[in-house]
């Protein structure tokens, strides 16, 4: 418990996609990771097949992190025999905990394996401390509080569920229905959102014309007509709590989850290291604690523009962004560090390089990040030198030479980045 304060930290929790996410969240200062496999929960383009799953909970444990599962689909019938599949999965490997939604799963696992502690996924759209008391009822170990509950609601149920864990998102993808509830991509692309496998119809771009008819006013019709640039009607800014991070950890909540599973490991490590960087610095000096610094490095992934989401209540129009989806990042993720060996970082490419380009190396242990003017640099495959070099093919490396007095700094998955 920290004197100042009188609190302990949050678990800081990441996505693991992959297991390269899994180490490359680890690295970068994550509690604890969340991991599933496609077929069983909302995971369906999960890269992170069963076998892996099971490596990645040794490399877990000898980190002397935590590891949960995610088994929080709804369930049909013909869900049955892989969830019955997957439990015993579960009992072989000793997760941590296991992240349900469906009553009915919660139920089988709390029967097959009465030891395992289990989270209330977001799915399961906790807003009130009446459905949190709950499930503890059932023996459910945490609640993950749903992305439509204010900060002042929160507060209320951390105030009246003091016996049960509380886990709120931070960061990552807002939804433009309810959490995991929307059915646009299910009618737009035959594909589940429920299922993990959402299209994301809402950034998409629409044309419309549309003639409204209000109910006392028949024969009255409103034309409504979008102009050349067409309209992204739909589409939500991202999950930003930064600004507000201080309130969130006097507050007392047990874990901060950051969304975020089919992102790549640049977005991993610098919501890690951002979030890490910001937990630590405010235990350690909560009254001089402010959220521009870390926002600085926030802004450096590719985002539509950051919003509160439902902190201070149902947002308005400035949650949205109608005109544009595009990142509003001019950073991109160059690579991540495979090998360093002899002088020289080898690293695959994400991102096209050229002679004269100058990147910026994100160390895991030092917050400032590495600046490398790429004068030299090698096609990994045959060490040839090379002037440009772009990720056209699988595992494409290139070779860079490095100063022997940073050489410790980066570490197998650091990662790299490239202002645009």
């Amino acid at each position: 418990m920290n004197s100042k304060i009188g609190l302990n930290k949050p678990e800081l929790l990441l996505p693991a996609g992959s297991f390269s996410g899994l180490k490359t969240a680890l690295l970068y200062g994550a509690d604890a990771v969340y991991a599933g496999i496609p077929e069983i929960s909302l995971r369906a383009k999960s890269k992170f097949p069963l076998e892996e799953i099971e490596e990645g909970v040794s490399f877990v444990r000898k980190a002397g992190k935590k590891i949960y599962f995610t088994l929080n689909l709804f369930s049909h019938n013909s869900d049955i025999a892989r969830i019955e599949s997957f439990v015993k999965t579960i009992k072989n490997l000793r997760p941590d905990g296991v992240i349900v939604a469906d009553p009915g799963v919660f139920q089988y696992v709390k029967k097959e394996i009465p030891e395992m502690p289990v989270h209330i996924s977001t799915q399961a759209n906790v807003c009130s401390a009446l459905t949190a008391g709950f499930w503890k009822s059932l023996g459910a170990d945490l609640c993950v509080l749903g992305r439509e509950v204010s900060f002042a609601e929160a507060l209320e149920i951390r105030e009246k569920c003091k016996n049960i864990k509380l886990e709120i998102f931070v960061h990552g993808a807002m939804c433009v229905s309810y959490s995991g509830r929307c059915l646009m991509s299910a009618f737009m692309a035959s594909r589940s959102a429920n299922r993990g496998a959402c299209a994301h119809s809402c950034r998409w771009k629409y044309k419309s014309k549309l003639l409204l008819e209000e109910e006392l006013r028949p024969g009255e019709y409103l034309e409504l007509e979008e102009d050349e640039r067409g309209s992204y009607v739909f589409n939500s800014k991202d999950l930003c709590l930064m600004p507000k991070l201080d309130k969130i950890l006097s507050a007392g909540f047990d874990s901060l989850k950051i969304e975020g599973r089919n992102k790549s490991e640049y977005y991993v490590a610098q919501a890690a290291r951002a979030y890490r960087k910001a937990v630590d610095d405010y235990f350690d000096s909560p009254e001089s604690w402010n959220s521009d610094t870390y926002m600085k490095e926030l802004l450096t992934l590719q985002n539509r523009g950051y919003t509160l989401g439902f902190f201070d209540g149902i947002p308005g129009g400035e949650a949205q962004d109608y005109a544009d989806t595009s990142s509003r990042s001019g950073w991109r993720n160059a690579g991540a560090v495979k090998e360093n060996k002899g002088g020289f970082l080898t690293v695959e490419l994400r991102h096209k390089l050229k002679k004269g380009d100058e990147i910026e190396i994100l160390p895991p242990l030092r917050f400032e990040p590495v600046k490398i003017k790429l004068d030299k640099m090698f096609d990994a495959e045959d060490n040839r030198l090379t002037e440009e070099i772009a990720p056209g093919k699988a595992n494409q490396s290139v070779k860079i030479p490095i100063e022997n007095n940073c050489a410790d700094m980066f570490p197998e998955n650091t990662v790299i980045r490239i202002k645009i």
